[in-house]
């Protein structure tokens, strides 16, 4: 699948109010009085315009997310910030479009590197199973300081304290800002779009927890890694939730009306979808499918697969 991780808009669910309107990429502006926002320009189908980068303080700064392995994206980066100087480096989580840049931004400022840790899948491959997301994954993360739930990092007139939310991928972490109500939500929560859930790497089971876990939350705005801001997040979460719960609703419909297999259920709930989304669309059927056998309402043979035949228990 790429470095691609995201999976796009569609019409077959409730939609929790997404914003298609798209922050340009390529430069840095001021979008609060603490925070910063450069967007790479990575950008396509999956990635919106680019990966949020965010720029936390002023003089002595924290960068989240730097983004891909790009030389010049990182130049660019370091000649908006001038005589600034980069404190820390905070990664959400480590796909390739997010994580990799840390390094080149470390080898340029000796800043640390801290957040989530090494990459981790939510479960072993099955028998014959293939790691469909292995191109996606930065295997390569090693922080300086892998940060625990509920851990701070102290700056300059700001703090940074981790939030784990599972499920995107199973190292992946949000950051609180408390000093302006803010959330990082990286790929966990965005405004355009929802976030792919796919097995092995995610768990659809971990990324419903996570979801609950953020709606209990009092911020009162969420920065991304790709798009433009959440407002409103309490009221997006829960609509992002429901938008799950159709979705899966309509796996089981499918399920119970004799569809078996993930290319069929996909092509029944998703018409109309751009057929460069369909692999995304199947990872996230195959996550809630996954889902569904663990919580013991539908089987299948053996172990799920993504080329498994499936049906109500």
């Amino acid at each position: 699948m790429s470095r691609h991780d995201e999976e796009a808009p569609d019409a077959s669910a409730p939609s929790p109010g997404f914003d298609a309107a798209l922050p340009a990429a390529g430069q840095m502006e001021s979008v609060s009085p603490l925070v910063r926002r450069r967007i790479c320009p990575n950008g396509g189908p999956f990635t919106a315009s680019g990966t949020c980068s965010y720029v936390v303080g002023r003089g002595r700064v924290a960068v989240i997310d730097p983004g891909p392995a790009d030389p010049g994206t990182i130049a660019a980066l370091l000649a908006d910030l001038g005589p600034e100087r980069v404190d820390v480096i905070v990664v959400t989580h480590t796909h390739r479009d997010h994580s990799p840049g840390a390094r080149l931004l470390q080898a340029s400022t000796g800043a640390p590197i801290i957040g989530c840790g090494p990459h981790r899948a939510a479960r072993d491959l099955a028998e014959n199973e293939l790691p469909m997301l292995d191109a996606s994954a930065d295997r390569d993360h090693r922080p300086d300081r892998e940060l625990a739930d509920g851990e701070s990092y102290e700056g300059d007139g700001w703090t940074l304290t981790s939030i784990a939310t599972p499920g995107h991928t199973m190292n992946h972490l949000a950051f609180a800002l408390p000093q302006e109500r803010a959330l990082f939500s990286g790929d966990h929560v965005m405004a355009w779009s929802t976030s792919i859930v796919a097995p092995p790497d995610g768990s659809m089971r971990a990324y419903m927890a996570s979801l609950d876990r953020l709606r209990a939350r009092d911020e009162v705005i969420y920065w991304p890694g790709h798009g433009g801001p959440v407002r409103d997040p309490r009221r997006f979460v829960r609509g992002l939730a429901a938008h799950r719960r159709q979705r899966e609703a309509a796996i089981r419909a499918r399920l119970a009306a004799g569809d078996e297999d993930i290319r069929t259920i996909v092509g029944a709930i998703y018409q109309g979808l751009s057929p460069k989304l369909l692999g995304a669309a199947g990872l996230s059927v195959f996550a809630h499918l996954e889902d569904l056998v663990e919580r013991g309402l539908v089987v299948t043979d053996g172990a799920p697969l993504i080329d498994g035949r499936f049906r109500p228990a």
